[in-house]
């Protein structure tokens, strides 16, 4: 067999749990929930859940309360410790840098595609697990594809510390009578949509009609939506360093926001404290959006375009506070407040000095 090019997830398992289990050997075994300020009478969610916790149903995203009442008594609380994970992600990535011939395309702290061209992708696989351990005594699990689709796919069919390959030739076999949650972008709102349709498959999507997709989602979406159907996806893995196309702030509140005022006032420091970040990249902010979660737990962001790029504070500021005019009369319990940039090279990257209203 001559060698091919091959696209290969790898997903670092249990990440966060894990590295805390690192730092913490007597835990290995026990549940570890990871969220917030570790204090589960605090209102925070979680993390991420060891394998270990998720067994009684812990997941990240649910709220540490519910987390409490579903856990085990040997069950371990613990903070957030952003600083470890980078530290962790570093060494995972530099380790995964050092195969030969291989190029490294970083998604987050806890995983990332690999581009090769060879005809064992399966030894590949190995060997990157095996480096990613040697380096970090963490383990990983990797999903082989064609493309980054089927990569990305192929990975949760391998976990944990497993190899799973999905291309073309099993697609159907392995995804047709799968759900369209079991896709990569799919999410619940998307999956209510098609089910609407009949579409409810993997194989259903694959086989529906291009221009009724469209009338659903747009061109753009609605082709998107069809070619994920079948497993079509891009198949170039970019070495690009990863630039942030937004900055974000938010807080979970101890106590609700009750009134108009008190929301106000905490979307302007939300705000404040997201301009401050993006005035340290010097990229322009053209749009904004805004995250509330009501009481008990409704979560629904609204946003605004800005006239035109800027970094202008108190543009970024107003256009926040202009946001909080669409919100519900309700208790709030969480705020966050997003701003997204331009990227470097279309051509409204701002100069670090001087910016009015600079923090």
């Amino acid at each position: 067999m001559s060698p091919q090019p091959w696209v290969l997830h790898v997903d670092m398992d249990q990440f966060i749990a894990a590295v805390e289990v690192l730092r913490r050997p007597e835990l290995a075994g026990r549940p570890v929930i990871v969220g917030g300020r570790g204090d589960p009478t605090e209102r925070a969610v979680v993390s991420t859940a060891s394998y270990e916790a998720r067994a009684f149903g812990i997941g990240s995203g649910m709220p540490l309360k519910i987390a409490a009442r579903k856990a085990p008594e040997d069950a371990v609380f613990l903070p957030v410790d952003h600083e470890a994970y980078e530290a962790a992600s570093d060494e995972v990535m530099r380790a995964l840098r050092a195969l030969p011939d291989v190029v490294v395309e970083v998604l987050g702290w806890d995983e990332c595609f690999l581009g090769a061209t060879t005809d064992d992708p399966e030894s590949l696989a190995r060997h990157a697990q095996e480096a990613v351990l040697a380096a970090t005594h963490l383990h990983c699990t990797v999903g082989i594809g064609d493309n980054k689709v089927r990569a990305k796919i192929a990975t949760e069919f391998g976990k944990p510390r497993g190899v799973f390959r999905l291309t073309e030739a099993n697609w159907f076999e392995v995804m047709g009578e799968r759900p369209t949650r079991a896709l990569w972008g799919v999410g619940a709102k998307v999956a209510k949509r098609l089910a609407v349709h009949g579409i409810t498959t993997v194989a259903q999507l694959a086989a529906a009609d291009p221009g009724e997709l469209i009338t659903e989602f747009g061109p753009r979406m609605g082709i998107w939506y069809h070619e994920l159907g079948r497993g079509i996806g891009p198949a170039q893995v970019d070495d690009s360093p990863w630039i942030a196309r937004g900055r974000s702030r938010e807080t979970t509140y101890q106590r609700n926001l009750v009134s108009a005022e008190e929301v106000r006032a905490a979307v302007r420091v939300l705000s404040e404290q997201v301009h401050a970040d993006c005035v340290a990249e010097g990229r322009a902010i053209f749009r904004v959006n805004l995250k509330v979660r009501y009481a008990p737990f409704e979560t629904k962001t609204i946003g605004r375009k800005l006239p035109e790029p800027t970094l202008e504070r108190e543009e970024v500021v107003a256009a926040a506070l202009a946001l909080c005019d669409r919100l519900e009369q309700r208790e709030v319990r969480l705020l966050g407040v997003r701003a997204e940039m331009v990227m470097p090279g279309e051509g409204d990257t701002v100069e670090r000095t001087p910016v009015r209203g600079r923090l």
